[in-house]
């Protein structure tokens, strides 16, 4: 006779899930074009001509970078109305780190209070929030964890050779964070996303630890590859491209920005359709900017609770990933 074997339970997940709240902090050192003109053979009219950046935020001495993600993090717990011992999961999404371990999510996890929650990062570089909101969604709706904490943030300063044109004047520091709870109905779209290994060579870190770029190739691969992303995005979560109220990409170059935008209205995306635009005065954030550029557009008021969101990241790897999100 055979023995019968108990079976595997599961816990039960939610319908959907959905943005609770953002939150942001960034670096006290405004940097403006001018005051890199002093550092490295540059311009404000080149900088503003070729990336669209006016100023840049730089952390301090003090503001490492769990520092900025417990900011960060504690402000978006705070707008969603969520306590600390409420958190079943943190994630920090972040390339920047000065060593591999400890990772980070588990030290700002212990800076805001919430204990015995499960605690990683995820590197994938400037799509990092996408990957890791993608991870938290479905973690929610797979009934592995209640409310999970979503952070992105990077210390630039620290990877950047000061001297090199190509880098200096993009890079920046500070995290942004939101916190994604359970609902009835989806609120967090499937997630598109991609690799390109065959083009990794293009971005990385030199022996000397500082970051490189091959602009011009990256340049073609964000402007004729990220978009479709994008839309497949839309596509995924059963909407069209003219139900998005804004569009919410990675703050790598103006330029990009306005590339993405203007080949999404030529599939059928809004005029109106409000764009991201934070680039101009935080610069380029890596992970960390969807979310700080979300959390300015919400205190701003440009963007209002219910909007159709299309987030798309995109950076080294080559790697993009992007999800439909109603704001919170």
């Amino acid at each position: 006779m055979t023995e019968s074997r108990p079976l595997i339970q599961l816990s039960a997940g939610a319908g959907g899930s959905r943005l609770l709240g953002f939150g942001s902090a960034q670096g006290d050192r405004v940097v403006t074009n001018d005051d890199m003109a002093k550092v490295v053979d540059t311009s404000d009219e080149w900088i503003r001509s070729r990336v669209g950046i006016a100023e840049r935020r730089l952390a301090t001495e003090e503001q490492t970078l769990p520092v900025l993600a417990t900011e960060a993090g504690r402000a978006a717990l705070a707008d969603a109305g969520v306590d600390p011992s409420e958190v079943d999961t943190v994630l920090v999404a972040t390339c920047t780190m000065p060593v591999p371990i400890p990772n980070v999510a588990a030290r700002v996890a212990d800076s805001l209070g919430i204990s015995g929650a499960g605690a990683f990062d995820i590197n994938a570089a400037c799509a990092g929030f996408c990957y890791a909101l993608a991870t938290a969604s479905d973690m929610v709706r797979s009934g592995t964890a209640r409310y999970v904490l979503v952070i992105g943030a990077e210390r630039f300063s620290n990877w950047v050779d000061w001297q090199d044109r190509s880098t200096s004047i993009i890079f920046a520091d500070g995290a942004g964070a939101t916190v994604v709870g359970p609902c009835d109905e989806p609120r967090i779209g499937p997630v598109s996303w991609t690799s390109r290994g065959d083009l990794s060579s293009t971005i990385g870190v030199t022996e000397q630890n500082f970051l490189y770029q091959e602009g011009q190739s990256v340049f073609r691969w964000a402007t004729t590859e990220v978009w479709p992303t994008a839309e497949r995005a839309v596509e995924r979560a059963g909407l069209k491209l003219s139900d998005i109220d804004a569009l919410i990409p990675h703050q790598a170059n103006l330029r990009i920005v306005e590339s993405i935008a203007r080949s999404l209205r030529g599939k059928g995306a809004r005029e109106d359709m409000l764009v991201a635009k934070d680039i101009v005065h935080s610069g380029n954030t890596s992970a960390a900017s969807i979310p700080i550029a979300i959390d300015h557009m919400r205190k701003a008021g440009e963007l209002s609770s219910g909007d159709v969101l299309l987030l798309v990241g995109f950076g080294a790897g080559l790697v993009s990933a992007g999800q439909v999100v109603v704001c919170p």
